[in-house]
């Protein structure tokens, strides 16, 4: 089985590169396959041109598709699942990955009549922040990050869907350091047991 994983975060030097790194070693570990989209190392585009937004409002199904939007959509295909690696900036994921589906879920491929998207066996969300789960909880923000995710972004093009949070892992909290172990070991299980 093929998980295709898509990582969005500017630094390597976070905590959601290390929840990278042990997903990853879960997925080896298990005999399972991945490929790897960061979009900060690929330079991604991620503003729609005029060109892109056109097709798409006007609901186009034409093959003049950009090559690196066709690259990424290759990758989905290829795969039995979709998992997201992000932090969370403003009760949003970076607005890379936001572009990633600005771009990527164009008309015709994710939505529209004869969609060539295939059904996903499963999305994963890995998400780290910075609040607090009790913060996020108190003010429906997780919920709403997850209303996004799963129910708009993913909504029916994955057979499962899950979200998993790592909370509390700003440099200035203790949560930091006294749940990473912790967390990366959720990580790397969900990596080893993902199919």
């Amino acid at each position: 089985m093929k998980a295709f994983i898509v990582y969005c975060h500017p630094s390597e030097n976070s905590f959601t590169r290390h929840v990278r790194d042990s997903f990853i070693k879960g997925i080896e570990d298990s005999g399972n396959e991945y490929v790897l989209s960061e979009l900060y190392k690929m330079n991604f585009k991620t503003d729609m041109s005029e060109h892109e937004y056109l097709r798409d409002a006007n609901y186009k199904n034409t093959p003049d598709v950009a090559e690196d939007v066709l690259a990424e959509q290759k990758k989905i295909n290829s795969s039995d699942a979709i998992v997201f690696i992000y932090p969370v900036f403003w009760t949003e994921a970076p607005a890379k990955l936001v572009g990633w589906f600005d771009r990527v879920w164009t008309y015709g491929y994710a939505y529209g009549e004869n969609r060539r998207m295939k059904v996903l066996d499963k999305a994963l969300f890995l998400v780290t922040a910075g609040n607090t789960m009790e913060r996020l909880e108190k003010f429906g923000l997780l919920d709403s990050m997850k209303k996004v995710m799963i129910g708009d972004r993913i909504f029916d093009r994955a057979k499962e869907s899950d979200f998993l949070l790592f909370p509390g892992m700003t440099r200035e909290l203790s949560t930091r350091e006294q749940d990473w172990d912790k967390n990366l070991k959720a990580a790397y299980e969900k990596g080893k047991n993902f199919f």
